[in-house]
């Protein structure tokens, strides 16, 4: 079957939501306050500036998601795109729905003069999710993250 893409809009906002509660319970075992999380797909669906939500389609039904967000580099001097969000729904995994969603972003990325790179975060252990990112020419940069999460006082 075909995958279709386009850009969500805030009629996507409950299926984003859902979608990404799923993410964080199958990647990282953690539940999310759906207030907050409804909030936030929000705000990234009427601001670019937040984000940016692409959802994927088989069958006219939505199967994926990928949302970008942006990074500036002064090391660097340019932008690099980060992928986040990204899910696929189980009976669609294997079906070429994240690769069709990486080919649009890196076309896109090409296209933009001051995109300098690509990126993505993801949890420890997950080789298959590892051996797809190297099969589209990613590498691993050897970075940890750290978070302070919430900040003291908030």
């Amino acid at each position: 079957m075909t995958v279709t893409l386009r850009r969500a809009t805030p009629a996507d906002a409950a299926l984003v939501c859902e979608f990404n509660a799923a993410l964080a319970r199958e990647s990282e075992g953690k539940e999310l306050d759906p207030t907050t999380l409804a909030a936030g797909v929000r705000a990234a669906l009427a601001d670019p500036a937040k984000g940016v939500y692409t959802v994927a389609e088989m069958g006219g039904e939505v199967v994926g998601q990928m949302m970008l967000t942006y990074e500036w580099s002064d090391w660097r001097n340019g932008w690099f795109w980060w992928v986040q969000s990204v899910y696929v729904r189980p009976d669609a995994r294997r079906g070429g729905v994240f690769r069709a969603l990486f080919a649009d972003v890196l076309t896109r990325a090409a296209a933009e003069p001051g995109v300098i790179g690509l990126r993505l975060y993801m949890e420890p252990g997950n080789d298959r999710a590892r051996a797809t990112y190297k099969s589209l020419g990613m590498v691993e940069v050897g970075y940890e993250v750290f978070e302070l999460y919430p900040l003291p006082g908030a």
